[in-house]
């Protein structure tokens, strides 16, 4: 093993560990992706103007997106919590569970996953809910709108990356393509989401806290979340780069069951950056297939994951260990689900 190798190594088990074992990293978890990115993309030499424009600009959009949204829901956070206890009252806490991350899921293709975990951040702020079953609730929610994101190429940037990159012969991938590829699968596992949420949601409720007193966000709290958003996405990209030329030298001519299970390291690399290395015209439609699977599952597992994970956790304040917690077992169990059906 050369110094690079051993030096991207050494990144990636400070990635995977040191957020669950270093309390200062914890709670500056974007600085220290950073960090990691600028030291991976330093180690095998990969600064470029090309990468330096994308990583300043491509965080541009999500950022502008979570600034604005958060002036709109802290000008609407009376009526969305007003509106919110009323239809908890009418449909009861679990069903009202179910079709919150359900729903969330299959709109996310049409409104982006940026906007969907947007509105699920809103609506659980807006809920009665102890720590855990927030946590739990944020997580499931998340995985299902990292899945329905990924059917068409406007909802997130992996699908946009594939759909562009499977244009031509010989799939000729149109706007319907991932629906066609993995709309089944998706869709499964959006309602195994929603389901196995109303089932862990504890069915006693209080009703009696004035949701309309939540605490107020000030524009400082708004100016600093996007700004950590910001950084995090150009984090994300800097690792990817980083660790672009281990994923083109040994992906090449891995099975479709190899594609899949390497996948697991998007939980903490950028899943857009690991479709656009992996995923090509020359491949089969199940080794595409399990590509995707194995991203979209993966990404759900820690905070880094996908960008409704990072929005959600900063505006919660959940902790990477909370989100393990929950998000590892969860993922692990689709991962070995989805595997017995990736033909």
């Amino acid at each position: 093993m050369d110094v690079n190798n051993i030096g991207l190594l050494a990144v990636l088990t400070a990635v995977l560990f040191a957020p669950f074992l270093v309390k200062k990293v914890e709670e500056n978890l974007e600085i220290f992706f950073f960090i990691a990115g600028t030291a991976a993309v330093t180690i095998t030499a990969g600064w470029t103007k090309t990468l330096v424009e994308e990583a300043l600009v491509e965080p541009v959009k999500i950022t502008l997106a979570v600034f604005a949204a958060g002036f709109i829901f802290k000008a609407l956070q009376k009526q969305i919590a007003g509106h919110i206890q009323a239809l908890v009252k009418a449909a009861g806490i679990k069903l009202f569970v179910f079709f919150l991350i359900t729903l969330l899921g299959f709109i996310s293709g049409a409104i982006s996953a940026i906007i969907a975990s947007l509105v699920l951040v809103e609506i659980v702020r807006c809920m009665d809910l102890d720590r855990p079953a927030l946590v739990r609730l944020v997580v499931l929610a998340c995985f299902s709108i990292g899945f329905g994101a990924a059917l068409t190429p406007i909802g997130e940037p992996l699908s946009t990356i594939v759909v562009a990159k499977l244009r031509g012969q010989p799939y000729n991938a149109d706007f319907f393509f991932l629906m066609r590829l993995v709309g089944g699968h998706i869709s499964s596992v959006i309602l195994l989401t929603g389901i196995l949420g109303a089932l862990i949601t504890p069915s006693t409720y209080s009703y009696a806290k004035n949701l309309c007193d939540v605490e107020k966000e000030t524009v400082k709290d708004i100016v600093i979340r996007s700004g950590k958003v910001y950084l995090f996405v150009m984090a994300l990209i800097f690792l990817g780069a980083g660790f672009k030329p281990v994923i083109d030298t040994f992906v090449v001519n891995i099975s479709y069951k190899g594609l899949y299970w390497i996948n697991l390291f998007s939980s903490v690399l950028d899943n857009a950056a690991l479709a656009a290395a992996e995923i090509g015209p020359g491949l089969q439609a199940v080794q595409i297939k399990a590509a995707i699977l194995g991203l979209l599952i993966s990404g759900g597992m820690l905070i880094p994951g996908n960008i409704p994970n990072i929005i959600s956790s900063g505006k919660l304040k959940i902790k990477s260990t909370e989100w393990a917690a929950f998000g590892l077992p969860v993922g692990m169990a689709l991962m070995v689900a989805c595997y017995f059906f990736l033909k």
